[in-house]
């Protein structure tokens, strides 16, 4: 038998079989981890992968983790993997993304025989570096980002490999922590392989047939999708506002090339690599434009290898989204991937009009806080505004675009740091106003109540998220320590009792603001998703 000889119903069934076990690896490692970045924000990703390292399944998890992930099976293929094996790796330049994002790959061998790869990634608040949190906005190579691991043998078959364990806690602010993670990430990969072999007791090689078979079935959806799309060249550009190192506004450009069942991006006018870490490995554009593909087709499509065969990416060695090392790219991950989705989806706005929503908040608002004696370090990215849809108003308060994550509780927030919650509220008036409205940023303000370093990796705090067809901008965040404007990336040390605010931007109106429904604009007011003074961003947020 062989993939194309599965009946429907037979592959129907082992469809759901195979991603069932990749969420119930994401269950396992949220139920197992220890830091709150991962059991409440639930920063990380877990995938099944076949013996030639092709994506099988995934969890519904992080957008920029799951596209880049494929990358790092094919680091551990190089290494001569063999049951019992477990690899971790998290170096940008050879299977990772940013340095806090530490996958394991471990060898998925129920019978004796490797016959695919159980995969974890998980954003880990602190791997070392110059600064807490191992996000500096200052850097200007991978070294002052924290400890680079290219793949190496974290079980070696069976075995623990306790050095490389101590060598990687030993580089770390907060050990214990990290040890935990670890041990959670293990755990996530070991339930794979353990389902696997309960999978293969039930159906025999018809399982390994299953694999060929999602991935043909999923290729063909999207080219199917693809096709339906006008073929032509489209282009967009937008910038991000400066790299932490320089304020100047570095452009990021696309041109996305439809033809019949393929699709191409070509990110040729891009700006160089930056000497600060807004530079994004080529793994992670992908991942970004993975996601707009995703986007723009039937969300029904099983995400998997097949979803990635039609789609085409280039972008110049030397540049901002294909950077040689040492440069630094932490920030590449979070915000640069955001930006690369702007533009992506911007261009194809002119394909698929009815599909592609407005500008939505654009950034991840990475906020970062921490203690250089190692007691603490807290991490979140922070919700916004999502961009008004062509039929519907955009969401308020949620994470866009490349990353997935639920904020973290009050309750656990104060229980696990020494920080004080303040004000968590939606941001009035903060949405593009249109016919359908943008939505709404928040504002996250806290009270560190012990001495130290705040880092802020951040965007939108000068070039606003743009409305669509007629729509308004959304407004620009804002940061504040002490209630003093910060720069959108900056890192402070501060003493105990200091206030720390982020204003989150809002998304962008979707068409003309003047045939917005009255009734919505009266329970606009009624909610108080508008200020009493007027429908949309005032002219000091647009500043």
């Amino acid at each position: 038998m062989t993939g194309a000889d599965l009946d429907p119903v037979t592959l129907e069934i082992l469809r759901n079989q195979l991603e069932s076990v990749a969420a119930e690896m994401g269950h396992v490692l949220i139920r197992g981890a220890y830091s709150p970045n991962i059991k409440e924000r639930q920063d990380c990703s877990t995938a099944l992968f076949d013996a030639d390292g092709r994506m099988v399944a995934q969890a519904e998890h992080i957008p920029v983790h799951l596209g880049a992930m494929p990358d790092a099976v094919d680091a551990v293929l190089g290494k001569d993997p063999k049951p019992g094996d477990v690899f971790v790796v998290n170096d940008p330049f050879a299977g990772g993304t940013h340095l806090p994002d530490v996958t394991l790959v471990s060898t998925v061998a129920p019978r004796g025989e490797v016959v695919g790869y159980a995969v974890s990634r998980a954003h880990h608040a602190d791997v070392g570096g110059s600064a807490p949190g191992s996000m500096p906005p200052g850097a200007r190579e991978i070294y002052e980002e924290g400890l680079r691991l290219p793949a190496v043998r974290l079980v070696d078959g069976g075995q623990p490999n306790e050095a490389v364990r101590d060598l990687i806690l030993a580089n770390v602010r907060t050990p214990d922590e990290r040890a935990a993670d670890l041990r959670a990430q293990r755990a996530a990969n070991a339930r794979a392989e353990e389902r696997v072999g309960e999978l293969l007791d039930e159906h025999g090689d018809a399982l390994l047939d299953a694999f060929d078979a999602v991935i043909d079935y999923s290729r063909d959806r999207i080219g199917a999708e693809i096709r339906e799309l006008p073929d032509g060249t489209y282009r967009a550009r937008d910038v991000l506002e400066g790299d932490g190192v320089s304020d100047g506004d570095i452009p990021v450009e696309a041109a996305v090339t439809v033809d019949g069942a393929s699709l191409d991006v070509d990110f040729a006018g891009t700006a160089d690599q930056v000497p600060g870490n807004l530079n994004a490995p080529f793994s992670v554009a992908k991942s970004a434009v993975y996601f707009v593909v995703r986007a723009i087709t039937d969300p029904e499509i099983p995400p998997n290898h097949g979803c990635y065969e039609p789609v085409s990416i280039s972008a110049p060695e030397g540049s901002l989204l294909a950077p040689r090392p040492p440069a630094a790219v932490v920030g590449g991950n979070v915000e640069t991937s955001q930006r690369v989705t702007d533009v992506t989806l911007a261009a194809l706005a002119e394909a698929v009009p009815a599909v592609v929503p407005a500008g939505g908040q654009g950034t991840m608002n990475n906020l970062i806080i921490g203690d250089r004696a190692g007691e603490f370090t807290y991490y979140e990215t922070i919700a916004g505004g999502f961009g008004a849809r062509p039929g519907k108003d955009g969401m308020d308060g949620v994470q866009v675009g490349m990353t997935n994550t639920l904020n973290t509780p009050v309750e656990a927030l104060e229980a696990a740091y020494p920080l004080r919650i303040e004000r968590y509220a939606l941001r009035p008036s903060s949405g593009g106003d249109g016919r359908h409205r943008g939505g709404l940023g928040v504002e996250r303000r806290l009270t560190v109540e012990a001495d130290a370093t705040v880092s802020l990796l951040t965007e939108r705090r000068r070039t606003a998220p743009r409305g669509l067809d007629g729509g308004g901008d959304g407004a620009l965040g804002e940061n504040l320590i002490d209630g003093e404007p910060v720069p959108a990336k900056a890192s402070v040390d501060v003493p105990a009792g200091t206030a720390v605010s982020v204003r989150t931007p809002g998304g962008g109106g979707h068409g003309d603001p003047a045939e917005r429904d009255p009734e919505a604009r009266e329970r606009d007011r009624r909610d108080g998703k508008v200020d009493a003074s007027g429908d949309g961003p005032d002219d000091d947020r647009r500043k």
